[in-house]
C-alpha cells in the first residue's frame, strides 16, 4: 500500500516527490521518506529517466533542511508543542522521555545514527531541539549523517536498479519487496528497543524520586 503510493507519487512528481517525502519525514511527520529515496533510485537505475546524482543531492538537501526545521520547532516550541500536537505524529510523552534520555548520554551520536533508524529518523531533530543541543553541534552531525545516508541508499539502490536492466524488471520488484520487508523488520526491532528504553527511563525516574 505504502509502496504503491510512493511509486505513484514519484511517477507524477519525480524529484519533488523525493524532496517532499524526505523533508516532511525529517521535520517530524511519519512519512515514507527513505522508501521514496530507495524507490526513486531503483527507478532511475532501471529506466534512467531520473538522474541519480540529482536524486542524492535532493535527498540530502531535503533531509538537512527538514531536520533543521524540526530542530527549530523543538527548540522554540519545546515540550508545549509536543504536548499539544505530538499525538498527531505519534510522538508520545514516553517517546519524548526516551529521547531526552538518549540525548543526555549520546547527543551527537543520536543525530548521526538516527538518520539510519526508522523512528529516530523522524523524531531525532525535534528531540535535539527540545533537549537544547547546541545548534552548531547539531548541524555538524546532522549534515554528516544526511549526506552519508543519501549517498548510501541512493547509489546502492541505483546499482540494483541498473542490474535489473540486464536481468529483467522482476529484480526491481524484488528490490522493492526487500525494501518493504527490511523497513518493517527494522521498525519492529526499533520499537522493541524503544520499549526497553522506556522501561529503563521509568526505572530511573522512580530511583530519582526515591532519592529526592
Amino acid at each position: 500500500m505504502i509502496t504503491s503510493f510512493v511509486v505513484s507519487f514519484l511517477h507524477s512528481y519525480g524529484y519533488l516527490a523525493v524532496a517532499v517525502l524526505v523533508g516532511l519525514e525529517c521535520i517530524g511527520i511519519p512519512l515514507p521518506g527513505e522508501t521514496a529515496l530507495i524507490t526513486a533510485a531503483l527507478y532511475a537505475g532501471s529506466t534512467h529517466r531520473l538522474n541519480i546524482v540529482v536524486i542524492a543531492v535532493v535527498a540530502a538537501s531535503a533531509a538537512i533542511l527538514g531536520d533543521n526545521i524540526g530542530y527549530a520547532a523543538g527548540h522554540f516550541g519545546g515540550t508545549r508543542l509536543v504536548e499539544r500536537y505530538g499525538r498527531y505524529v505519534h510522538l508520545t510523552a514516553r517517546r519524548l522521555a526516551v529521547g531526552r534520555y538518549l540525548f543526555r548520554r549520546h547527543g551527537g551520536k543520536v543525530v548521526f545514527i538516527g538518520r539510519f533508524v526508522s523512528i529516530l529518523r523522524t523524531y531525532a531533530a525535534l528531540l535535539a531541539g527540545i533537549s537544547r543541543m547546541p545548534w552548531g553541534r547539531f548541524v555538524a552531525f546532522n549534515a554528516a549523517g544526511g549526506v552519508l545516508w543519501a549517498l548510501t541508499f541512493s547509489f546502492g539502490a541505483y546499482q540494483l536498479g541498473s542490474a535489473a536492466t540486464g536481468i529483467g524488471s522482476i529484480l526491481t520488484y524484488v528490490g522493492l519487496a526487500l525494501t518493504v520487508v527490511l523497513t518493517v523488520v527494522i521498525t519492529l526491532l526499533t520499537r522493541r528497543s524503544f520499549a526497553q528504553l522506556e522501561s529503563r527511563v521509568a526505572e530511573e525516574d522512580k530511583q530519582m524520586a526515591v532519592v529526592r
